[in-house]
């Protein structure tokens, strides 16, 4: 495809929101070569083959792996999952992305919890003191970075399973938020605006996307959305911490890095912390950010 750039995308088979997949799709619709970094050859691997993407198996923890995927590459995005290998994958990303000294941007997947966070403090969670720590060498690096800091997805277990999945049960949301307010987003929209950036990444270098749902509203509020979507009552239930960290998150058989990075989400939440709102997601992307709606159309099994 002469004359537009190949752009690597890893994270591409998609997990939490599956960020990394539908920015393949978007820059494939939009003509862009894109070399899609699995972990695994499956069915999620032929699916992005069969949109046109070139698919590149390997693990992020690696150099060579991450070196032979970036070759002949101009642009790339680096995102991977809430893991207890998140650090060394982030810094071999850096490392061979200034060592290749060709990228017109490295758009880097961080959290917005970062940007309330320094040396001494801002969150007890071992993946975010992480993603800090990324921001920072990135930011070391001299490569051209973009940053990009989500809110809470609402595909977050959190939300998705250990919030929402009782909304089918027994009508209630159950988490231990408190009064906090929040404003989850779906990573559908943040592969959108990841791929907008990719596509056109000039105006973004050096720059921090901070991209956040349409509003910020307790969870009385996203209650009351669930009830005029789905036509039935669904309520809050402001369960106390240690019950569900102990029963509700407990319950999903969550890896320990996994469950303490969700735990100290829960209390973030509660300490009001997610209360924020901003305008980069519909700059980027030209539209809304999506809510409770789209969130039931794309999850039928879980709202059913």
């Amino acid at each position: 495809m002469p004359g537009k750039p190949r752009i690597l995308v890893t994270g591409a088979a998609g997990s939490v929101g599956g960020v990394g997949r539908t920015a393949v799709e978007v820059l494939r619709d939009r003509g862009f070569p894109v070399r899609a970094f699995v972990r695994r050859e499956d069915d999620r691997a032929q699916a992005l083959r069969a949109i046109g993407a070139e698919v590149f198996v390997g693990d992020l923890t690696s150099t060579a792996d991450v070196a032979e995927a970036v070759r002949d590459c101009a642009r790339m995005y680096f995102g991977m999952s809430v893991s207890a290998e998140y650090l060394q994958a982030a810094l071999v990303a850096a490392a061979v992305a200034r060592d290749y000294g060709r990228l017109d941007v490295l758009v880097n997947m961080s959290q917005m919890t970062i940007s309330q966070m320094d040396l001494t403090g801002g969150s007890d969670s071992r993946q975010h003191r992480q993603q800090w720590l990324v921001e920072q060498v990135m930011d070391w690096s001299g490569v051209p970075v973009t940053e990009v800091r989500p809110t809470a997805f609402m595909e977050n277990p959190i939300f998705l399973a250990a919030g929402f999945g009782s909304i089918t049960r027994d009508g209630t949301i159950r988490l231990p938020f408190g009064s906090g307010r929040t404003s989850p987003i779906m990573g559908r929209d943040v592969g959108e605006a990841v791929a907008a950036i990719l596509a056109d990444p000039a105006p973004h270098i050096g720059q921090v996307r901070e991209l956040t749902g349409a509003a910020s509203r307790d969870m009385n509020a996203i209650a009351a959305e669930f009830s005029e979507v789905l036509g039935r009552p669904v309520r809050y239930v402001d369960v106390p911490y240690e019950e569900w960290a102990a029963k509700d998150l407990a319950a999903l058989g969550l890896p320990e890095h996994v469950r303490q990075h969700l735990s100290v989400m829960a209390r973030l939440h509660a300490d009001n912390r997610y209360d924020r709102a901003t305008g980069d997601l519909e700059q980027l992307i030209g539209r809304p950010a999506s809510g409770v709606r789209e969130l039931v159309a794309a999850y039928p099994e879980v709202f059913a």
